[in-house]
């Protein structure tokens, strides 16, 4: 599974949402869509982790927030 400009609209999308519901734990507009593409993987791991299946772009961009927050958390820990 590659990086196509899909994936990277939805990781943006999703960086974003992941910014506003962890507010004041973000690193601005710019990294938090990249931490959205980013996040899409790590949220694939979780989510198959987890034994979730969800398709489309709505469970695409769900993926992605829950990388996107659980990064932006990490991260959040080191920042402090």
């Amino acid at each position: 599974m590659g990086i196509t400009i899909g994936s990277i609209l939805i990781g943006i999308i999703s960086g974003f949402i992941a910014g506003k519901i962890m507010r004041g734990e973000g690193y601005g507009c710019l990294w938090n869509c990249v931490l959205g593409v980013i996040g899409g993987i790590v949220g694939g791991h979780i989510i198959g982790w987890l034994n979730i299946t969800w398709g489309g772009t709505l469970g695409a961009i769900g993926t992605s927030v829950i990388g996107a927050v659980a990064i932006l958390w990490i991260a959040s820990l080191f920042k402090k």
